[in-house]
C-alpha cells in the first residue's frame, strides 16, 4: 500500500505521494527553496485513513521548489453571428513544480 495525501492549493485538489511532482498555480519563493502545505485534506499512511474536517489535525506536507514555468497557451473565442464582432484572447497561466518531500501526520 502508497502512503499519499490529498492537499488543496490554489483553488484544487492534488493527490500526492512522497517523490512525485506536482505542477500547480504560482508560489513565491526561489528554486531549491522548502513550502509546506498545511491544508490536508486526507492521509493514508501506513494503512490508516485520516480524513479531516474540512482538513486533517496536525498534518502537513512538505516539497521543495523545483522550477517556475508556464502552461501552454488557452485561447478564448467569442463571437456574435451578423455583426463581424469577434474577441479572440489568450491566456497562459504561471505555474511552480513542486517535488514532495515528505508526508507528516496528524
Amino acid at each position: 500500500m502508497t502512503d499519499y495525501a490529498i492537499i488543496a492549493t490554489g483553488g484544487k485538489q492534488y493527490r500526492v505521494r512522497e517523490g512525485d511532482t506536482v505542477q500547480i498555480e504560482k508560489l513565491p519563493g526561489e528554486p531549491g527553496e522548502a513550502v509546506t502545505f498545511d491544508k490536508v485534506l486526507l492521509t493514508n499512511l501506513d494503512g490508516a485513513l485520516s480524513v479531516g474536517t474540512p482538513s486533517v489535525d496536525g498534518a502537513e506536507v512538505t516539497g521543495e521548489i523545483a522550477s517556475h514555468d508556464k502552461a501552454k497557451k488557452v485561447f478564448s473565442f467569442r463571437y456574435k453571428n451578423k455583426t463581424r464582432r469577434n474577441v479572440k484572447t489568450g491566456h497562459r497561466q504561471k505555474l511552480t513544480s513542486v517535488k514532495i518531500t515528505g508526508i507528516k501526520a496528524g
